[in-house]
């Protein structure tokens, strides 16, 4: 997320900066890890994860979206999944494996541990990274609902040494190795990214490798798109909001206000979505497809390691949401394509199937608006089921 230029009310966004005062009404804060700076750009990246703060969510039990009631609005059957998805993020998570651990055991998920052969945490550089709380907050929801859409996929955890593209990079070569090893295929997800800049274009090639899907949160500034999701060879994952009765019943789902997305300004237009109405007629279009990232309607995280006053059970939103759980409703679904392109290509053939996917058509991002189609908030809908992607 951007820097903003605007000031905002107390009551809708806060900045991690200091310790958190007991909370008296619904707020959403945005952590300094997910803040993009002006002199970041093309050097560094951010996560694009936001935290709900209500008065409700007390860190002691989950309180946002579950694996259960994500997978009824979705049409995902509890079990599956096989392969490799592996996660890029930046810095260490010192307790990863506990964390999973507890978020598996709360929701009745597989095991997923170092013992049993499930986890795995790597360290890109070949030496531990210095830790970052905010990018531990990245990663504890990166792994855990990874776990929750593709439950019997094995997880490798790569940390880079830094935040910086370079180290990043140098993350997702490790990544890609972790899953292809002995001939295998999988998912590497990306949870971050920053603005995009000239050079971009240059760094794609870290995402064409046979036997894998890359996936990348498309951002969290509504209308706005961000590196590596604009990559041609990544699947870019857009946001959505889930509406709910009352009672909890699933009403309904919109696009969400701060989905990242439109026409890149560097990237060419694939071919996949060459005849697909609505994209640009030069340019790489974004996000692809959409999963649940407004933090109003967002998911449950657990996260032991202590940032600016928060940890245990959290509600967590932003397209940092997105990626991960595609990349585990795409592990889920069995195909695994020989890379990204085979697999955007069957999302945009079958786009118009709506046991395959949501048409989403109402809800506006920046200055783009959900429409019946492909739409630069929500790319072709959000996911049903396992078939067509």
């Amino acid at each position: 997320m951007k820097v903003p230029t605007l000031a905002l009310s107390s009551s809708v966004l806060l900045f991690l900066a200091a310790p958190l005062l007991a909370q008296t009404s619904t707020s959403i804060l945005v952590p300094n890890s997910s803040l993009e700076r002006p002199e970041d750009r093309g050097l560094r990246a951010h996560t694009n994860h936001l935290i709900l703060l209500r008065p409700d969510v007390t860190g002691t039990s989950p309180s946002g979206e579950t694996p259960s009631s994500i997978r009824a609005v979705y049409k995902l059957p509890s079990t599956g999944g096989g392969g490799v998805i592996a996660i890029v993020d930046a810095f260490h998570y010192p307790t990863a494996e506990n964390d999973l651990r507890v978020f598996s055991s709360q929701f009745k998920l597989p095991a997923c541990t170092k013992a049993n052969g499930c986890f795995r945490q790597v360290f890109a550089n070949g030496t531990q990274p210095q830790t970052n709380c905010g990018w531990s907050q990245e990663a504890a929801l990166d792994i855990e609902w990874a776990h929750a859409m593709a439950p019997n996929a094995k997880l490798v955890l790569v940390e880079a040494g830094s935040n910086s593209f370079s180290n990043l990079f140098r993350a997702i070569d490790v990544a890609t190795s972790a899953v292809t090893t002995g001939g295998h295929k999988g998912e590497v997800s990306m949870s971050w990214g920053g603005g995009e800049f000239s050079t971009e274009s240059s760094s794609d090639g870290h995402f064409q490798n046979t036997g894998v899907v890359y996936f990348a949160a498309s951002g969290d500034t509504g209308g706005s798109n961000i590196y590596p999701s604009t990559s041609p060879y990544v699947v870019s994952s857009g946001g959505t909001s889930i509406h709910r009765s009352s009672n909890g019943a699933f009403l309904s789902e919109s696009g969400w206000s701060g989905s990242g997305g439109g026409p890149s300004k560097y990237e060419p237009k694939p071919g996949y979505q060459s005849g697909v109405a609505n994209t640009s007629t030069i340019h790489r279009s974004a996000p692809d497809f959409s999963f649940d990232a407004d933090p109003k309607s967002g998911v449950s995280v657990y996260d032991s390691t202590k940032c600016q006053g928060l940890s245990g059970w959290l509600v967590f939103g932003g397209t940092s949401v997105s990626s991960p759980s595609l990349a585990g409703v795409v592990n889920l679904a069995g195909h695994f394509y020989g890379n990204s392109t085979s697999e955007l290509t069957t999302i945009y053939a079958n786009r118009a199937n709506s046991s395959d996917f949501r048409d989403i058509v109402s809800g506006t991002a920046g200055s783009f608006s959900a429409k019946t189609g492909y739409d630069f908030v929500t790319g072709v809908g959000s996911d049903r089921g396992t078939s067509g992607k």
